[in-house]
């Protein structure tokens, strides 16, 4: 069985540069996962990877794509505009 390694909220939160509490309630708010282990949150550190960028699963890339599609759409008379510039 292979064990994931888990860090702690104020652990992230160094390494994110923000406060312990902007973190807490990132994860109140589903925006990082975490799992709950007594009173303390952990979050694994497969999902640490994706949050500093440094992999990105297939959701994210369409994610991404979707995103800049719809950008591009929406924008993109001024975005050749601005390129003239």
């Amino acid at each position: 069985m292979v064990k994931d390694k888990y860090i702690t909220i104020p652990q992230l939160a160094k390494i994110l540069g923000m406060s312990r509490i902007a973190v807490y309630k990132k994860v109140k708010k589903g925006q990082i996962k975490a799992v709950k282990i007594g009173r303390s949150y952990v979050i694994s550190q497969k999902y640490i990877t994706n949050i500093l960028g440094k992999e990105l699963n297939e959701k994210d890339k369409k994610e991404i794509d979707e995103a800049v599609k719809k950008t591009v759409k929406e924008y993109g008379e001024l975005l050749k505009l601005l390129g003239k510039e």
